[in-house]
């Protein structure tokens, strides 16, 4: 599963460039996928597969869950009081809110959602390793579908830099190849492969 070029990622029209704009890209990945139909969309994608990112895999579950022991104990998953940071909501605009499709702020899972667009989902974490952002965009190719799932971090603190280095091996080796396999396997369940 390719870890993509930031330059790739932001030639593609989408609301988070402009939205996140002074937040660090941390990474972003792809994944292809077949045509069945035209005009699919991720809002489709979510509703027809359960929430692709929303049930991650075994092996994600396993690394997940020794990462919230190892917070409970240091303290690090606490979100910080509201008047110590600032949620990425707040740079919503009026049409943004009127066009997404949840309300800002609704938990999901471990995050809450920023927006929800038809192909473009921003979903938001902060506690005190870092202020995180993960993007969702589904777009239509001349050969089919491109999914892409970008990371944004800001820092909270000193730790931050020290967390995102220590975590990046298990992220780009196991968690976000695991995950981008279940959108496909998932894909492929709700719309068929050609």
């Amino acid at each position: 599963m390719p870890q993509i070029s930031t330059q790739e990622f932001e030639r593609l029209p989408l609301r988070v460039h402009a939205f996140l704009a002074g937040v660090p890209l941390h990474d972003v990945w792809a994944i292809d996928l077949p045509r069945t139909r035209s005009g699919i969309t991720l809002d489709e994608l979510s509703r027809t597969a359960s929430a692709c990112l929303c049930t991650p895999p075994p092996i994600v579950r396993v690394l997940l869950n020794i990462r919230l022991f190892v917070g409970r104990l240091l303290g690090w998953d606490r979100e910080p009081a509201a008047t110590a940071w600032e949620t990425f909501t707040r740079r919503l605009t009026t049409a943004d809110r009127s066009r997404s499709l949840a309300p800002a702020g609704t938990r999901e899972g471990l995050f809450r959602i920023v927006y929800r667009f038809e192909n473009e989902q921003l979903l938001e974490l902060i506690n005190r390793t870092a202020h995180a952002a993960a993007l969702s965009a589904l777009v239509e190719t001349a050969n089919g579908y491109r999914f892409y799932f970008g990371v944004y971090v800001r820092s909270v603190s000193r730790l931050t830099p020290i967390y995102m280095a220590l975590i990046d091996p298990f992220r780009k080796l196991v968690v976000y190849p695991s995950l981008l396999r279940t959108v496909r396997a998932k894909w492929n369940k709700a719309f068929g492969t050609i």
